[in-house]
């Protein structure tokens, strides 16, 4: 027999007892659809109600093809057999959804004849509440369920309670491994990680002692160069202009003579004077295409450094060095600053050298106008002014590689400036990503405490059924002993017994024993319905008897139904008149007989478990009505 469950889910159940108030009920529903194919190929559908909170509340529904017939008949269904378990989900799924609201248009009812929901067949309705009436579409006739049903669920959710257990502790099992494992692996990767650190460190404090060692030596070589230009600027200076002074005298003595002569030669120099212009132009041309070549040099070289300076900013990532290198940037900075006033410095001799230079052209215009006026020194002072312009130009060079190794020097401070920025961005997305790590470590030590303490709590509920379980074992066990010791003193009485006729022993709760027969040779009891037969007494029994004064026993044939408030019927005392001289009581307290509700109460006992069938409808809580024997004294009918 196949099962293929269709729907197991918690409903809302409004619960309707005859003579009570309607209350609310969360039931489990449970459909199923079971399959048979021995003998026939058929198909039931089994519709199960049970209560999370409470596990002996089971009611039982099984429609088969045939039963289905008469319900559709009865309440005029439109459906088939195979599309009513779709339906009837629907149904249900439509009373969830409408479940939480205040007038829920589908709802679920729960009616029962009786006051409390106590073992009596219940029906589950499916009505639809209306402006005008409430339209019930489905009534179904649920039974409550048996004691073997009752154990049959019982050990399933037991079973289903063992998996899940079992799954929880695998899971657990994973969990712990993976964060061990991570664990390992986070700190292995800690370790390595600090152990680049410290070389980072090492290579680095290497590598900025050399950088400064390097920008020392060049500043105090750069500083010698410039003083040492200066000083030969000066020098040439001083004597160029005693040259100057000398030539012109000479020249003055000369161009006199000479003036004749210069005037045909000026035309000459004017047109080399054009000449010149134009090689001068060609030149400059040249030079703007040498200085793009130089700036795209330059760019090259940038972009080499920044590739080296990425390939060395990766190892450089801790609070400490950025400390480190802000103190050596303030430092450095420092000495650009003196760099910069070094620049300052020499751009104020270039100025003044710029001013004397502006000074000497005032000079020698005024000159070249004299020269004009005397018309015989053109030529030497073009001569001049020729080796003047190119020793200015040699000058101008000089400044020009000056200010390009200054800029480089303003790239390579920024570029370092850059380098930190990008260090300290990269050490603030370590720290995030440390942090977040020491999060999620705390969220799963959160998960697997969680987790503990559910298995903790499983395993105490475990406990306290096998207590259970063993406390109904030593009450069963306490029964039989007393059983068999009931049955051993009544097997040890006397063998005058035996001929005084046919004794009436009531049994602990109130039930007539079997009567034994020794003297037709039925030595072992017999049913309490064969002493109800008439037996022929046998001849020497009659003797015995006319002879000898014996107590009857008379048997009450009528049945009395046991009142439902106790669970353990009173036996009478006239019952009892032998044990009740000798203060004897042949039946168990009514303790060991009450139900409890933490407790499995003992139903459905076998004939294994308890030696005698008369114990079973008092070992049941609240079981159906039983005969009561009702027995008459002696002496009603041997008075005085």
């Amino acid at each position: 027999m196949a099962a293929e469950s269709l729907f197991n889910r918690p409903v809302s159940v409004q619960v309707r007892c005859q003579g009570c108030e309607e209350r609310r009920l969360n039931v489990r529903v449970n459909v199923e659809l079971l399959s048979i194919s021995n003998p026939v190929h058929k198909k039931d559908l089994a519709v199960r109600l049970t209560d999370d909170t409470d596990p002996f509340f089971l009611y039982n529904l099984v429609i088969s093809e045939e039963d289905f017939q008469s319900l559709k008949s009865q309440q005029g269904l439109l459906v088939d057999f195979s599309a009513f378990p779709q339906k009837f989900i629907d149904l249900l799924q439509q009373c969830i959804q409408e479940q939480n609201k205040d007038i829920p248009r589908f709802l679920l009812q729960l009616v029962s004849s009786a006051s409390v929901l106590d073992h009596t067949p219940v029906s589950l309705n499916v009505v639809e509440t209306n402006p005008f009436k409430h339209l019930t579409h489905l009534s179904l006739k649920f039974l409550p369920g048996n004691d073997a049903e009752i154990k049959k669920f019982l050990a399933s959710c037991l079973k289903c309670l063992k998996e899940d257990k079992m799954m929880l502790e695998e899971k657990l099992r994973k969990t712990e491994e993976d964060l061990t494992r991570q664990l390992s692996y986070t700190q292995q990767s800690l370790s390595e990680k600090s152990r680049e650190l410290d070389k980072l460190k090492n290579e680095w404090t290497s590598h900025t002692a050399a950088l400064t060692n390097k920008h020392t030596q060049e500043l105090t070589n750069e500083k010698e160069k410039a003083l040492q230009a200066q000083a030969q600027y000066q020098q040439q200076h001083e004597q160029q202009k005693k040259e100057l002074e000398n030539l012109h005298r000479k020249s003055t003595q000369q161009l006199q003579n000479r003036l004749s002569e210069l005037e045909v030669i000026n035309k000459d120099l004017t047109e080399r004077r054009y000449k010149g212009d134009s090689t001068v132009r060609e030149l400059k041309a040249k030079l703007s295409g040498m200085e793009d070549e130089c700036q795209r040099a330059k760019q090259e070289v940038l972009s080499l450094r920044r590739e080296n300076t990425t390939l060395d900013a990766e190892c450089h990532e801790k609070e400490k060095l950025i400390n480190q290198l802000q103190t050596r940037v303030a430092v450095l900075e420092q000495e650009i600053k003196d760099k910069d006033q070094l620049v300052i410095r020499t751009k104020e001799v270039l100025d003044a050298t710029q001013e004397q230079k502006v000074i000497l052209e005032e000079s020698t215009e005024k000159k070249q106008s004299h020269i004009e006026k005397l018309e015989t020194t053109i030529k030497s002072l073009s001569a001049e002014l020729l080796k003047a312009n190119e020793i200015i130009k040699k000058l101008q060079g000089d400044l020009k590689t000056l200010m390009s190794k200054l800029k480089l020097k303003n790239t390579v401070t920024i570029q370092q400036e850059k380098l930190l920025a990008e260090k300290e961005e990269r050490l603030q997305k370590e720290q995030r990503e440390l942090e977040e790590m020491g999060q999620s470590l705390r969220v799963k030590e959160q998960e697997v405490s969680k987790l503990q303490e559910q298995l903790e709590t499983t395993i105490q509920k475990l406990e306290e059924s096998k207590q259970l379980l063993k406390t109904n074992e030593n009450v069963i066990t306490w029964l039989n002993k007393q059983l068999n010791e009931v049955q051993m003193a009544k097997k040890l009485e006397p063998s005058a017994g035996t001929h005084a006729g046919v004794r009436a022993a009531i049994s602990p709760h109130g039930m007539s024993d079997r009567p034994s027969f020794p003297s037709s040779g039925i030595s072992h009891p017999i049913s309490p319905l064969y002493a109800f037969q008439n037996f022929p007494e046998p001849a020497h029994n009659q003797n015995v008897n006319s002879q000898r004064p014996v107590p009857k026993v008379h048997f009450n044939t009528q049945l009395s139904k046991m009142t439902r408030c106790s669970d353990v019927p009173a036996v009478t005392a006239a019952a009892h008149p032998a044990n009740k001289e000798n203060g004897d009581n042949l039946g168990l307290d009514s303790k060991y007989f009450k139900k409890k509700d933490d407790s499995i109460p003992l139903r459905g006992l076998s004939q294994n478990t308890v030696n005698s069938e008369y114990l079973k409808p008092y070992l049941t809580a609240k079981a159906q009505p039983s005969p009561k024997a009702a027995v008459t004294p002696a002496s009603a009918y041997f008075p005085g």
